[in-house]
């Protein structure tokens, strides 16, 4: 297939602006799939996908369409539209040439749409505006117009208005992605060099990567090399997205397509790596790749059951291979055995991972509180420690200390500014500035603001965002990024039951709010903790140092409770005779109660770390 009639574009969005529907309307207009198989959100293939109404993973499909007699592939990649899977968009957006920008005409532009489009812009891709749902009832199109004509700095006459729902004017898209975006510009005579921008892995085939071929051709059974891992491979099959993998003997340049290539062993294929021909006497220059992403927040993952450690492994290395935005080390903790730390983008990723591990892996996983990373300097050494869980954290020696901080973009009707300004100096940031989103239409006929701030990650992870959606009557959106490092007076919380250290129970708190979160753990541990035969001291502790040689146990007790012991009624058996029976029988429960206050060791039960958690 001649290169300049090929086509490579994605479709960026906000969450719920018509992503997927819009890519059902392409597939029925290409009839790329027959309409007795069509389903809503077709492109979606994970169950989970469809259940929750929300992409996930990109998916490319290969479409064919005639345009004035000529005959073009259309390769569309849908992304996700959540802030969480960017690094699906960043991937996507390097394997195409330009992108359909939508925006739903009756929510307009959102933080997200901005983000998406500036990862575009950074790749320097050709821009479609479209403005979604037109058959919407008393939406503003005169306002929703303007944003996009200020956004993008073009005309209106380039909007292109549509109802993805119904397909009006659904092919006046294509038309544009045909007119409007420049085909691939690859070498077709030059040595093979393919992209790698995603890969699945299967049990029969092994790993199977998807490719964008830059320069030169992929021929089936041909000899080819991973460059950056020097490892071998055959292309045991090629094809494309139809969107079921369709085998091809041929892959030319400018296409997207699959490649299986019979690895057993994930760690040699890595996204953003460049494959080429083996035979090549040529050095080789690799694409650019991808910036390594680096998570943003960290929880433990442990099984239910602990003989499936391994089982754990192998299903985390399967789900970084598909999400390289995935990170995870090896673990143990006193409360839950072997595990692994893990490294995510956000909640809704660290949501997303335990539920793909319960479906597609069978296994019950438990999530330990997330955190973020901090960075530490101690004492009379050199550089920084990255901590990224609290049982690492130092509780003493300590020089500084800093956590990231987020830069933080909403976009949210004028009138919720003051309530969302409260919100942000609550959550512990500082309010920068406040832009309207259309400065020149008057305020009354269109309100739009950005508002910008910067607020620290370890309190953002809490509940900011449903916070948001509520001092804003559910219409503000925001998206975020890494912005620096700032120190802060931050202290290592732990619990003390029986004067024993629980270090699942271990959190990191800014110091103002310590006492707080101490009172409310305390006081759940007591409500919910089973009674013992003695009584039971809880402490929550700052500063805490477990005794040594020679010295004892020092920290300071900031919140305390006590669980009443549970007591045994010994003179039950006694029937009549002496008083004295009884009280020596009491005296005798009373010593060993002593006994056991200064010796006894509370278990704790599973059940009581993830009602923790929960809370």
């Amino acid at each position: 297939m001649d290169q300049n009639f090929i086509r490579n574009f994605a479709i960026i969005a906000h969450i719920d602006h018509g992503k997927s529907t819009l890519a059902d309307r392409f597939l029925e207009l290409t009839k790329t799939v027959p309409k007795e198989k069509m389903r809503p959100q077709y492109l979606d293939q994970m169950p989970l996908e469809r259940e929750r109404g929300v992409t996930i993973k990109l998916a490319p499909v290969t479409m064919t369409y005639t345009l004035d007699s000529k005959f073009y592939i259309l390769n569309l990649i849908d992304t996700p539209g959540h802030i969480d899977f960017s690094y699906e968009i960043l991937r996507s957006l390097a394997a195409v040439e330009g992108v359909i920008l939508l925006v739903d005409a009756s929510q307009g532009i959102q933080a997200q749409t901005i983000t998406n489009l500036r990862l575009a812009l950074e790749q320097k891709l050709k821009i479609i505006p479209v403005l979604n749902k037109i058959d919407l009832e008393g939406i503003d199109l005169i306002a929703r117009k303007r944003e996009l004509v200020d956004l993008l700095n073009i005309s209106e006459e380039e909007i292109i208005l549509i109802s993805a729902k119904t397909g009006q004017n659904v092919e006046k898209v294509l038309e544009a992605v045909i007119e409007k975006i420049p085909p691939p510009k690859g070498k077709k005579e030059g040595p093979l060099r393919a992209l790698i921008f995603d890969s699945i892995y299967s049990e029969h085939k092994g790993v199977i990567v998807y490719i964008k071929v830059v320069d030169g051709e992929i021929k089936k059974g041909e000899e080819l090399e991973i460059i950056g891992s020097k490892t071998k491979i055959q292309a045991k099959e090629i094809g494309i997205f139809r969107p079921q993998l369709t085998e091809k003997e041929v892959l030319t340049t400018g296409s997207i397509g699959y490649l299986v290539t019979g690895l057993k062993d994930i760690k040699k294929c890595r996204i953003g790596d460049t494959i080429t021909s083996s035979i090549s006497d040529k050095e080789i220059k690799p694409l650019f790749g991808y910036k390594e992403i680096k998570p943003m927040i960290f929880s433990s993952l442990y099984n239910y059951k602990s003989k499936e450690i391994e089982k754990l492994k192998e299903a985390l290395e399967k789900l970084q291979l598909n999400d390289p935005s995935l990170f995870f080390e090896p673990e143990k903790s006193t409360a839950f055995g072997l595990g692994y730390r893990c490294g995510f983008l956000g909640l809704f990723h660290l949501e997303i991972i335990k539920e793909r591990l319960k479906r597609e892996y069978n296994l019950e996983v438990i999530a330990t509180w997330p955190s973020v990373a901090y960075r530490v300097w101690l004492k009379g050494q050199k550089g920084y420690r990255e901590i990224r869980s609290p049982q690492d954290f130092p509780t003493s020696n300590i020089e500084k200390i800093e956590e990231p901080i987020m830069k933080v973009e909403i976009i949210s009707p004028a009138k919720y500014l003051g309530n969302i300004v409260k919100l942000i100096k609550k959550y512990g940031g500082q309010f920068l500035e406040k832009n309207y989103l259309t400065p020149h239409l008057s305020i009354e006929s269109f309100n739009l603001i950005t508002i910008k701030a910067e607020i620290p990650l370890r309190t953002m992870i809490i509940d900011f965002y449903d916070k948001l959606k509520n001092v804003s009557a559910g219409y503000a959106s925001m998206s975020y990024e890494f912005l620096s490092y700032k120190e802060a007076d931050l202290v290592r919380l732990d619990i003390l039951v029986a004067g024993q250290l629980q270090e699942a129970f271990s959190v990191i708190v800014h110091r103002q709010d310590a006492y707080y979160e101490a009172r409310k753990m305390v006081e759940f541990l007591k409500e919910n903790l089973p009674r013992q035969m003695f009584e039971v001291k809880i402490q929550a502790v700052i500063g805490w140092s477990p005794p040594s040689k020679g010295q004892k146990a020092s920290g300071k007790i900031i919140a305390s409770e006590k669980l009443p012991a549970l007591r045994k009624d010994v003179t039950a058996k006694l029937y009549g005779g002496d008083v004295t029976r009884k009280m020596k029988l009491l005296e005798k429960q009373k010593e060993g109660k002593k006994k056991l206050l200064k010796f006894g060791k509370v278990n704790i039960p599973p059940d009581i770390y993830i009602k923790m958690l929960k809370r």
